[in-house]
């Protein structure tokens, strides 16, 4: 199956999510061809991704083509497959080849369960959720391709978002406040874990509601989708919505006074107790793992 990769770039470097893309497409024997797109001076790197991928899939006879479901991703996916008169799935956690078909599971209704799709049409155009596959060891060639259209949106001012510049989705570490964690004076003490682990604090909805944090770091079906190598909930209760952004994370430990909150089920180490009281315990640890 001939396929053509969009790989996202951001300060000059392919994100996490995109080289992924490249284990998705060996895991059904895909011919594959990487590119990436640099939006005109001014321009929404949204119409210049449709654009350009749409253009260099029509013109190569692509029969895929896959993107990672960042926000980029799962806005652009619909758009170049409406270009293309091609089929269109967002949110793609496996993909797989039966009989000359190419098959589809995604999560549904905020991840409690998953449907399998097969799709008909010549052409597929799909969004892979990050952490879905292991990225490949080395970043193999992408080639720059380029939009000639006439832009009908331009950027007119950029306002940074404090915290914009957490990458959540490609942090190899990730410790998470939930309203458990009781007050942002409170929050402070998974910053600084996240701080000795090298890693990004993230934060439930009701933390992002409370100003707690930047809306950035919010993890969950409505904020960012993650896998870390190791993810700490503290306080999380573990609500679906939230369960769905971060169940792919290589290793889980939840701490929740709770013993029947839901985070414990997707677990890899559950402690139960009072976050408050165990986190000064955790850190104190690390720092003398630090001497």
């Amino acid at each position: 199956m001939k396929t053509l990769i969009f790989v996202e770039m951001k300060e000059g470097s392919p994100v996490g999510a995109s080289l992924e893309l490249f284990s998705a497409a060996a895991a059904i024997g895909a011919e594959a061809d990487a590119v990436c797109v640099e939006a005109k001076e001014g321009g929404l790197l949204e119409d210049a991704v449709t654009d350009a991928v749409a253009k260099k899939a029509a013109d190569g006879g692509y029969a895929l083509v896959l993107l990672a479901a960042t926000p980029v991703g799962k806005l652009v996916t619909a758009r170049i497959a409406a270009r293309l008169g091609a089929a269109s799935v967002n949110d793609a956690i496996a993909l797989k080849e039966e009989g000359g078909k190419l098959q589809i599971t995604r999560p549904v209704y905020g991840g409690t369960i998953q449907e399998t799709l097969q799709v008909e049409a010549p052409v597929a155009v799909v969004s892979v959720r990050g952490g879905s596959y292991a990225a490949p060891e080395a970043v193999p060639e992408i080639a720059p391709i380029a939009s000639d259209a006439e832009l009908r949106a331009r950027v007119v001012e950029v306002l940074a978002e404090a915290g914009e510049a957490v990458n959540l989705e490609d942090a190899k570490v990730i410790v998470t406040g939930g309203r458990g964690i009781g007050s942002e004076e409170n929050l402070k003490m998974c910053a600084e874990l996240a701080q000795l682990l090298g890693g990004a604090v993230g934060g439930t909805r009701p933390v992002i509601e409370n100003g707690w944090l930047p809306r950035m770091q919010q993890v969950g079906q409505s904020g960012k989708i993650v896998a870390p190598d190791l993810y700490i909930a503290c306080g999380v209760s573990g609500a679906t919505q939230h369960l769905s952004g971060m169940v792919g994370s290589k290793y889980i430990i939840a701490i929740n006074k709770d013993e029947e909150a839901p985070i414990f089920s997707v677990a890899d180490v559950g402690i139960v107790g009072d976050v408050k009281k165990v986190l000064p315990l955790m850190i104190e640890e690390f720092k003398k793992k630090k001497v």
